[in-house]
């Protein structure tokens, strides 16, 4: 139990640091950036990212692109909207006729 409370605490100041490892997988649809973590080193990460690819995949993202990097993410889900179809990037139509 200890070893755990240590180890948490541990990585809490990796963290705080911008020092602890994430797995960070890209998709290409949905248009996501997802991360996944906090990891004290690498091997760590690297054990954990299939299981993380695996539920993506199930859920039926597509075009996965995964790297495993230190880093201080400000969102663990960051959704690109840019793609997305807007009704209002279009004039409105009236019932006039010209």
């Amino acid at each position: 139990m200890g070893g755990q409370l240590f180890k948490n605490f541990f990585i809490s100041i990796l963290e705080m640091l911008g020092l602890a490892v994430w797995v960070e997988i890209v998709t290409d649809f949905p248009r996501c950036t997802y991360y996944f973590g906090p990891f004290v080193n690498e091997s760590e990460a690297e054990a954990a990212k299939i299981g993380y690819i695996e539920d993506l995949e199930t859920e039926g993202s597509k075009g996965l692109t995964v790297v495993v990097k230190r880093c201080k993410p400000d969102s663990l889900t960051i959704y690109d909207d840019s793609l997305d179809f807007k009704f209002d990037r279009f004039p409105a139509f009236s019932g006039q006729t010209l």
